[in-house]
């Protein structure tokens, strides 16, 4: 293959793996990769990423912990209680509109179709997003944070951080799962990690190698031709 089609299956092979096998992945590999992906551009190259990473037994406890908290927000929602977790900032818009709705819907549906869940299945939904916290089985789950200080352009920088991270993990055999969900719970994972005051947390990711048998990774989304979102100013 030509370096262009390297790079270009990289890019295009990532998906949001959904299960996981328990195939280790040595943490050599994992600096590997978050070396790789430490060559994003950031402004003024100031880097405002920060790693936290578990695996082995730290993985263990530190899911359990959070798990145990999403079933509670649950049942207190089921009792018509407050939740005790909130975001600290907002991911989604707070009214949906289209065409972001339309595509919101259509993952989301044509994921639980897969998975034999209907749309009011509210146990099951609820089981389902659960498994994000357990980082959907992978071996290796990591934590992003960022000194709460920086504005939208470290945002953006982090982003291809990510990226970079994901991409470099495909050239590596692996796959990931970029989790924006473990947001919901930064104070409980703000003491689980001992962060510091002044750290936000970002997201999560899951990494490892996919397991082909999960009903969930047959999932095929769609990408919008360019055609539909780019304009060409030519003259």
């Amino acid at each position: 293959m030509k370096d262009h089609e390297i790079v270009d299956h990289a890019i295009t092979s990532r998906r949001s793996v959904r299960g996981f096998l328990p195939t280790p992945v040595p943490r050599a590999t994992v600096e590997d990769i978050l070396a790789v992906a430490s060559r994003a551009p950031s402004g003024t190259n100031i880097q405002p990423w920060k790693v936290h990473v578990l695996t082995g037994a730290a993985r263990e406890r530190f899911c359990a912990a959070i798990l145990a908290a999403h079933d509670e927000e649950y049942a207190r929602r089921k009792r018509g209680e407050a939740p005790l977790h909130t975001e600290e900032y907002g991911y989604y818009p707070v009214e949906w509109f289209e065409p972001y709705l339309g595509r919101r819907r259509k993952l989301g549906w044509d994921l639980y179709g897969l998975l034999g869940i209907g749309k009011k299945d509210y146990d099951k939904m609820h089981a389902q997003h659960g498994r994000n916290y357990t980082f959907f089985d992978a071996p290796v789950g990591m934590i992003f944070t960022i000194d709460r200080k920086m504005l939208q352009g470290s945002w953006l920088d982090y982003g291809m951080f990510l990226q970079n991270i994901m991409i470099a993990a495909r050239g590596r055999g692996l796959d990931t799962c970029p989790q924006q969900a473990f947001a919901h719970f930064h104070r409980l994972i703000g003491g689980l990690l001992n962060l510091p005051a002044g750290d936000m947390v970002v997201c999560g990711m899951a990494l490892g190698y996919e397991d082909r048998e999960v009903v969930a990774n047959r999932l095929a989304t769609e990408r919008s031709p360019v055609g539909e979102f780019t304009t060409f100013v030519e003259s």
